[in-house]
């Protein structure tokens, strides 16, 4: 989570106390390293062809 951005800086409290995977749907600025582990499979990015996998 990156949060150092003006994204997470732009949030509030409430906000920064969610869920991160909801946060990070909702801004995806605030992915920091996009290498999502999802059991065996490693994905790399976060385009709609990731997103459609996790989801």
């Amino acid at each position: 989570m990156n949060t150092r951005s003006t994204t997470w800086r732009g949030l509030s409290e409430a906000e920064r106390a969610g869920e991160p995977v909801e946060l990070m749907l909702a801004h995806p600025a605030l992915i920091k390293r996009p290498v999502i582990e999802d059991g065996e499979a490693l994905h790399l990015g976060w385009d709609k062809a990731v997103q459609a996998a996790l989801l």
